[in-house]
């Protein structure tokens, strides 16, 4: 006679949500991949070096800011005749239609710098047009991403218009 190997329910449920949260946990970091407060992405940039642009919206696009990471919702606008790639988040955080903003419409950028791959680009901390509508991405005063913040951290952000 063979010994049954009998799975139990409560032993199928388990295995189950450990397969679940694995997944869970793989689909985070790759979908998040290169956006974490200490990776090398997000030390570019330089709240000392801190700037604020007028320009014209031309699109809200989807990039891939630096090689490995995942999407970023970013901006083309023109300043005079000089064209800007603004990053503003990852796309998980907001997607490029989360950003009311359409072509012709004037912004103003405040952020920061960048060389990236050999390019200049502007890391966004906040995009404001007229009086009514702004995103905010960064804290002003240090850059940090609103991304990285806790939930009670973020709403307290996302509430303060003084930043």
């Amino acid at each position: 006679m063979k010994p049954s190997r009998r799975i139990t329910v409560p032993t199928t449920v388990l295995m189950t949500l450990a397969f679940c949260f694995n997944m869970a946990l793989a689909t985070e970091s790759s979908e998040k991949k290169g956006w974490g407060i200490n990776d090398p992405y997000n030390k570019l940039y330089d709240s000392k070096e801190f700037e604020k642009i007028k320009a014209q919206l031309v699109r809200v696009t989807e990039v891939v800011p630096m090689p490995g990471m995942s999407p970023a919702t970013a901006l083309e606008v023109t300043e005079g005749s000089k064209k800007i790639l603004v990053h503003l988040c990852p796309t998980w955080f907001a997607k490029p239609g989360d950003i009311a903003l359409k072509p012709g419409d004037q912004v103003t950028l405040k952020g920061s710098w960048a060389e990236i791959n050999g390019k200049d680009v502007f890391l966004a901390s906040k995009v404001k047009k007229g009086d009514f509508y702004e995103f905010k991405c960064r804290l002003t005063k240090d850059g940090t991403p609103l991304w990285t913040m806790t939930p009670e951290q973020l709403a307290k952000e996302q509430a303060d218009k003084d930043d």
